[in-house]
């Protein structure tokens, strides 16, 4: 009698790890990164929870620390900044300078005027970090947080002087640009 054959074990990773990672820049400096993980350390997703949570407890207290004047929060749509707890807990922070889906200066959703965390920050990280082709989560962490590090204040300053030249345009046309930026594509 021959001796029974090991069963073949297969595994097959359902979901591909990643990082979520939140910044927010203005002229003076980036506050951030901050990457989600959970108590143990782990990468997470962003949920509702662990979004206000990032608010509170760290991005509010790394706010204090900066002489930021004239602030205003702009976040996009997605589900996890547009919860009813999270708006409350934004318009709570930061009153009528809140620009969000839901707050008191709506952002058009999916906006042809994208925001410098959408044109700037991450197309500018993605492309020096993808270069240097980090082989683990860790990697590309130190990766995404040394990009940053290394960006100068004199570069914000441009961003924040071409950001706020679209919004003066916007402001100053109604709105009107978008059949424009629509009809050039």
């Amino acid at each position: 009698m021959s001796p029974p054959t090991p069963a073949l074990e297969i595994k097959t990773q359902i979901q591909i790890e990643k990082l979520t990672v939140w910044c927010a820049l203005w002229a003076g400096g980036i506050i951030g990164p901050y990457f989600f993980k959970n108590d143990k350390g782990h990468n997470v997703t962003v949920n509702g929870d662990r979004y206000r949570a990032m608010i509170t407890n760290f991005f509010i207290p790394e706010l204090s620390n900066h002489e930021v004047q004239e602030l205003w929060f702009q976040q996009d749509e997605a589900t996890c900044h547009t919860a009813r707890a999270t708006i409350d807990l934004l318009k709570d922070t930061f009153g009528d300078r809140l620009i969000s889906c839901f707050g008191p200066l709506n952002w058009p959703p999916r906006s042809c005027d994208l925001t410098p965390l959408d044109y700037f920050l991450w197309v500018y990280v993605k492309s020096l970090v993808y270069a240097d082709k980090p082989q683990t989560l860790d990697h590309l962490e130190d990766d995404i947080r040394r990009v940053i590090a290394d960006i100068r204040q004199q570069m914000l300053e441009k961003v924040i002087k071409n950001w706020t030249s679209r919004l003066d345009n916007i402001r100053a046309r109604h709105g009107s640009h978008m059949p424009e930026i629509i009809f050039k594509m």
